[in-house]
């Protein structure tokens, strides 16, 4: 029996076709950075450093929009705007998070952890997760409250047009960070970074409640301020229905969740279709970051010899890996087939 070979390049060739795609993302999104972004893909061979890259960009842009918008807040005597500066920082911090759990996870295997880091990036997901729903529920009580002032027969400062035009930039600027962030994401298999995407989302809507407030408060002024809290409440409500709609498979895979029955099926059909395999059962799943885990029992002839069989656990890695990338684990328990003696 010859020499079983096994070729996958999840993070050579295809890595770099990966990369393309995000990098072409991004001249989508910011058309006149192409050539810009033609240059990072040459210096950026993983995906890792693709992740690192679009977040950093993201950490600069809400760095450089917290210190606008809390100026603009604070000239234009607008809370609202204050408020969304804050929202803001939370995104940078977000960025943080990201950058340092996708480093993690990218260590692999050690001595101490045999099935890699992945699941640091899970835990990244989990705690942008629970950012959105700290900044959610904040701009619920704040707005229930603001809202309950103004039912009261209070009323609410006025704010500047400086303020307005600070809103107005940032949900140009966060919605096409969202755009970048979310379709990278999705070519680079990172749920953290998508969920991320969405943390510049909530900013952008954040943003969108503060313009309609304060709009309506400089155009029609009086009672009509109780437009910014009524627009905050709801643009709560969608944060917080996201939050938990990305959370709950980050904390299925936490809690070692088997994958998606079409997958598990996709599995066996391709482990019992590698020659000199009678079938498979005993099959168990479950996701560690980007990559998967998987462990079954094929059944072969039991007058096999060692060698052949040893070489059908090595073919369907093989196949495995060559559908679900080079970071898929995989481990064969070669079983006689009973029925055949």
């Amino acid at each position: 029996m010859g020499k079983v070979g096994c070729r996958y390049t999840l993070y050579g060739n295809e890595g770099l076709r990966r990369g393309r795609e995000a990098f072409k993302t991004s001249s989508q999104v910011f058309g006149h950075i192409h050539f810009y972004s033609y240059l990072c893909l040459l210096m950026t061979k993983d995906r890792e450093h693709i992740i690192s890259f679009v977040t950093v960009a993201g950490a600069v842009a809400n760095l450089a929009l917290c210190v606008f918008k809390m100026v603009a807040g604070i000239i234009g005597k607008s809370s609202a705007m204050v408020a969304d500066a804050i929202h803001s920082l939370s995104d940078l911090v977000s960025d943080v998070i990201v950058i340092v759990m996708v480093k993690i996870s990218s260590k692999g295997k050690d001595k101490n952890h045999d099935y890699g880091h992945g699941k640091f990036e899970t835990l990244a997901t989990v705690c942008v997760c629970l950012l959105l729903l700290a900044v959610g529920a904040k701009l619920m009580a704040g707005g229930i409250g603001r809202i309950k002032l103004v039912l009261d027969g209070g009323e609410l400062e006025a704010p500047g047009a400086i303020a307005l035009s600070a809103a107005l930039i940032s949900i140009a600027i966060k919605e096409l960070l969202f755009q970048w962030t979310n379709r990278v994401g999705k070519q680079v298999d990172c749920s953290a970074m998508t969920a991320n995407a969405w943390h510049h989302r909530s900013d952008a809507l954040s943003s969108v409640g503060s313009a309609l407030g304060i709009g309506g408060a400089i155009i029609m002024g009086g009672r009509w301020t109780i437009l910014d809290p009524i627009a905050g409440c709801i643009i709560s409500i969608i944060l917080i229905v996201m939050a938990v709609k990305m959370a709950l498979p980050a904390i299925g895979e936490l809690t070692e969740a088997s994958l998606p029955d079409e997958i598990e099926d996709r599995i066996m059909d391709i482990i019992e279709s590698v020659p000199g395999v009678d079938n498979a059962h005993a099959l168990k799943t479950r996701r560690t970051g980007p990559d998967i885990v998987i462990d079954v029992h094929a059944v072969v002839d039991p007058e096999m010899s060692v060698t052949k069989a040893h070489d059908i656990s090595t073919a369907i890695e093989c196949a495995l890996r060559n559908e679900y990338g080079k970071g898929t684990q995989v481990s064969v328990h070669i079983e006689p087939n009973k029925d055949s003696e």
